[in-house]
């Protein structure tokens, strides 16, 4: 499909179907990034997705334990003990 790059003030743009978003399954937010001379536009990435399900499973599987023994800071030998 070809487009056309228009002016939009000082910047630039290309309208975009709204079939072809709807394909791409694109919302309102987009993250944009120039990759071998061409622009890429994808949904936006959300980093934290399934965090809260993973941390579940964990718990189910006894797999939530710290990797190394807690080591006390001065702040904890200070501020802490009575």
């Amino acid at each position: 499909m070809k487009a056309r790059i228009v002016r939009i003030g000082n910047s630039r743009g290309v309208r975009l179907p709204k079939p072809l978003i709807a394909e791409a399954g694109l919302s309102d937010e987009v993250e944009i990034r120039a990759r071998n001379g061409a622009i890429v536009i994808s949904a936006v990435a959300h980093p934290r997705a399934g965090w809260s399900e993973a941390a579940k499973l964990a718990l189910a599987r006894d797999e939530d334990q710290l990797l190394d023994a807690p080591t006390s800071t001065r702040f904890d030998n200070k501020e802490w003990t009575w």
